[in-house]
């Protein structure tokens, strides 16, 4: 048993911050070490020393339970499993970086920032040709590299990140703080809940060190670590509680968590670790209005991930139920007029034409208020309820109309897959004509709003064909001579020339009212 002097004594070695608080407290610890004196302390409402846990770790006790004094055994354990994504986006250029990084300086030269006026070179900068100046200058376009966080779910290498960080990538790099490196393939995403699974290629029988989510409900208060790649620095450790739950943060029907621990840019996509070092959630928004950590930080939480995770690792995709209305919450004015008892339920302002509520017989002013038996608390409700089921699903809606309850049967929809699908199909629009990828080109085509062709609405600027001078808006009328009706063509035209070993294809464009043939080089591989 250690004597009251010796206890002292370990206490006046414990570390601490400068200051003059923290300069008393020293000299306090080690006039008491000194005297052999020291104040009993009461177990039943106070902490005790320093204990080790019966797995290693040093831990204190407290009057709730063990906490523990270092976070490093946590930290060893799960900052292995956690990559920084390195993505480089060379198929358009992106106006702003990860969460908003803005490039350049608006208040200097577009291209060149920080020059101010009185520089001696300022106005040789500002004299030069906009093509002379860098990505800010609205010269040659570059691609652009944004910086993110990710971590593993399996040994054989599948990561968990937010969509928004590989949002648009055309090369996507994974690393570990051994400055180890591997390129990753997209598997899935979900721009719902901002979530996204890559995997890392040419890993060979290497297996990795892989973290799990959390299956246990954690409550307002528990400690969380957050590990991440902030501002590019590499793997990073913050330690906080979570401050509340059920967040919403105007971006969907899904809660969030929200937590203190400090999270930056770069963070996005990087995990939140328990005590038991499993991830309860993936960090993905901070509230900023200086652009940095001021304590209130959102993350996807463990249960919405887990279900979104597995479906992208089968499918690639997220399917949902979609009801096709717009809806609002009815508060108790609202339920007043409507004759509603309590303000609850979801009020039906308008339906999507030709949608599956439409087709069911909702109407605009309906209240929904239970599906399959389960009553609906507010528009979030709803839209949750609804997603949770599978397209082509038939679901019992009960509606308030007239003053009396309805159950109108419905055969839900598929969930659109992109907010302009929504927004087209909310409207009544058609939908956007669909987009095909050729990247062995460097193109994307859609169908020419003319009878002949197919028009190109987006060019890489790293390929060939950006460098041969191809554009948006040019169509491809023929394809090594053949004529062209659809984006099929020109894949089966791409597909043609690699079994005949050709080093490049050539395409018939017309550009306004000229016409002329292009030798696009294919990319290998």
């Amino acid at each position: 048993m250690q004597s009251k002097s010796e206890t002292a004594v370990k206490l006046a070695r414990m570390p601490v911050t400068s200051g003059k608080w923290a300069r008393r407290g020293a000299v306090a610890a080690a006039a008491v070490a000194t005297a052999g004196l020291i104040t009993a302390f009461d177990t039943s409402t106070n902490p005790t020393l320093a204990q080790y846990a019966p797995g290693g770790q040093q831990t204190i006790d407290t009057p709730y339970g063990r906490a523990p004094l270092s976070f490093a055994d946590i930290v060893d354990k799960t900052k292995p499993a956690v990559v920084s994504i390195q993505v480089t986006n060379g198929k358009k250029r992106l106006a702003q970086r990860d969460e908003g990084e803005q490039e350049g300086d608006q208040d200097g030269i577009p291209g060149l920032p920080n020059i101010p006026e009185d520089h001696p070179l300022y106005k040789f900068f500002k004299g030069l040709p906009k093509e002379f100046r860098g990505p800010g200058g609205r010269g040659p376009q570059t691609p652009s590299a944004a910086q993110g966080s990710g971590f593993l779910i399996s040994e054989d290498g599948y990561i968990v990140t937010n969509n928004h960080v590989i949002d648009d990538a055309s090369e996507i790099e994974v690393a570990f703080d051994q400055d180890r490196k591997y390129q990753a393939e997209l598997i899935g995403t979900d721009p719902r809940t901002d979530l996204a699974l890559l995997k890392i290629k040419d890993a060979g029988d290497e297996k990795f060190q892989f973290v799990k989510f959390a299956t246990e409900k954690n409550r307002v208060g528990d400690w969380v670590l957050a590990v991440g790649n902030p501002f590019g620095l590499g793997g990073t450790v913050t330690a906080g509680i979570i401050s509340a739950q059920g967040r919403d943060i105007g971006s969907g029907p899904y809660d969030y968590m929200q937590i203190d621990a400090a999270v930056n840019r770069g963070n996005s996509g990087g995990p939140t670790f328990n005590l038991n070092g499993e991830v309860v959630g993936v960090n993905t928004a901070i509230y900023s209005p200086s652009g940095g950590n001021v304590g209130i930080a959102f993350a996807v939480p463990a249960a919405t991930a887990i279900g979104v995770i597995e479906q992208l690792k089968k499918d690639g995709t997220v399917s949902r139920g979609w009801l096709g209305v717009k809806i609002q919450n009815i508060d108790e004015d609202t339920a007043a007029s409507l004759g509603l008892k309590d303000p609850k339920g979801a009020l039906v302002s308008d339906v999507t034409p030709q949608g599956p509520a439409e087709g069911a017989g909702i109407e605009a002013q309906d209240a929904i208020l239970e599906v399959d038996g389960s009553p609906i608390a507010d528009s979030r409700d709803l839209a949750r309820k609804i997603a949770a089921y599978s397209p082509d699903s038939k679901v019992q809606v009960v509606v308030w109309r007239g003053n009396a309850r309805k159950t109108i049967e419905v055969d839900l929809g598929r969930f659109p897959s992109s907010s302009e699908e929504l927004a087209a199909l909310q409207e009544g629009k058609p939908l956007s004509p669909k987009v095909t990828e050729l990247d062995q080109l460097g193109l994307s085509l859609k169908p020419a709003s003319e009878e002949a062709g197919v028009s190109i609405s987006e060019v890489d600027p790293l390929s060939d064909a950006a460098r041969k001078g191809l554009k948006v808006g040019d169509v491809v009328l023929e394809v090594q001579g053949v004529e062209v009706k659809s984006p099929d063509d020109v894949i089966e035209g791409v597909q043609k020339a690699q079994t005949q070993d050709r080093g490049a294809v050539l395409l018939h464009i017309q550009s306004g009212n000229a016409k002329r043939f292009v030798a696009v080089r294919l990319k290998k591989g």
